[in-house]
């Protein structure tokens, strides 16, 4: 990023910036939450502290957009939710609960995982380990090799996966491959522990939440962390939220007790304002239509340049086959560029990604697109 400001070529872009990007290039701020904020400003009488788990109304709509309203666990009464700054704070939170509950815990990430989980994880104090997601060569996920790793795991062990537009690779589960893992867990004892920050940005709001919602009705327990940075673009406000399924209701008063008072010792108390913005979005029927919209051509922007980009390189006769970014989802996919390339790119055409070749199709637009092809091309 600090290289790219100090870069003056006109033609420079940036596809390693890990946010949305609209056809200008710009984070946008969506209709929705400016509609909200204003009233929320106009309503608000006090800056007082929201509690320690945070906006109540905010957790709510949350779960019942993450779960579903008529979701078993829900009804049950078997989730506890606190709302935390950004999905980061609800990793955390994660954490430090696990590590209370089983000071020994194993908790395995998919390779490659959110270059962050690892760091902020083990800050935590969880034993953290990897199991084999992502075939590089072919561009899929290597799920023969990923469940052989499951099967010999122990219970009580966890294994955190990404619900849906995986960070960095965009290669999703699919319906099947969720249903053959709920049943691998069952048998085995694994603790899920899903990361969904991208909820809506890969299928709909309903489709991406399948392997959240699976899992929480049929395990006993299971661990949920979301956000609102980025299907609701509230990146900088720190919006959050961490789920704990118990095994009933009972179980699941202590958790809430647990979750609060490991928050209490991070932060004391989450931030408000983004939070009320989001609950507000979620709860009043306009603003959630709008939003849903909004999120909608989000979604359709991201998959349909997947698909420009393929197009582009058929164009040119690149020597290589990029059909797989079509079938990936979210922001992120590795072209898989050697380290090589990615710099001549960078220094050569002025194109920046990240050196592992993982790009943001976000920062692809109709003004860069051709561009971007011919300087891929030209380094290939």
């Amino acid at each position: 990023m600090a290289l790219f400001r100090e870069d003056d070529d006109p033609n420079k872009v940036d596809l390693s910036v890990g946010v949305y990007q609209d056809d200008n290039g710009n984070t946008p701020i969506l209709e929705a939450v400016r509609i909200a904020e204003q009233q929320i400003l106009q309503e608000q009488s006090t800056k007082s502290y929201v509690g320690i788990a945070g906006n109540i109304g905010f957790n709510r709509r949350m779960e019942m957009m993450l779960f579903g309203e008529s979701h078993p666990a829900l009804k049950a009464g078997r989730i506890s939710s606190v709302q935390t700054p950004g999905g980061s704070g609800g990793l955390c939170v994660a954490g430090h609960c696990v590590v209370r509950a089983k000071p020994d815990a194993r908790v395995w990430l998919s390779d490659p995982s959110w270059p962050n989980h690892l760091p902020l994880l083990r800050l935590s104090g969880l034993n953290l380990e990897q199991y084999s997601y992502y075939d590089y060569e072919n561009h899929c996920i290597n799920f023969e090799a990923m469940t052989e790793k499951f099967n010999t795991l122990g219970s009580g062990d966890l294994v955190l996966l990404h619900g849906c537009c995986h960070n960095p690779c965009g290669a999703d589960l699919s319906q099947d491959q969720w249903n053959y893992l709920v049943r691998l867990f069952k048998k085995r004892g694994i603790v899920p522990f899903i990361d969904l920050a991208y909820q809506g940005l890969s299928e709909g709001l309903e489709e991406d939440a399948y392997g959240a919602r699976l899992m929480a009705e049929q395990l006993d327990e299971v661990i949920v962390v979301t956000s609102c940075s980025k299907n609701l673009g509230l990146y900088r406000e720190r919006v959050g939220m961490i789920s704990l399924i118990s095994k009933d209701a009972e179980q699941a008063k202590a958790a809430q007790s647990n979750l609060g008072n490991v928050a209490r010792g991070i932060y004391s108390m989450p931030p408000d304002h983004g939070a009320a913005v989001a609950g507000r979005v979620l709860s009043d029927q306009k603003l959630h239509q709008l939003w849903v919209e909004e999120l909608g051509e989000m979604r359709m922007r991201l998959n349909a340049f997947r698909k420009l980009f393929v197009e582009k390189m058929e164009e040119r006769n690149a020597s290589r086959d990029f059909s797989f970014i079509a079938q990936e989802r979210g922001m992120f996919s590795f072209l898989g560029l050697s380290r090589e390339q990615v710099i001549r790119l960078r220094e050569e055409f002025h194109v920046y990604m990240v050196e592992s070749s993982r790009i943001n199709i976000a920062g692809l637009n109709k003004s860069n697109i051709d561009y971007v092809a011919d300087s891929i091309v030209a380094v290939l």
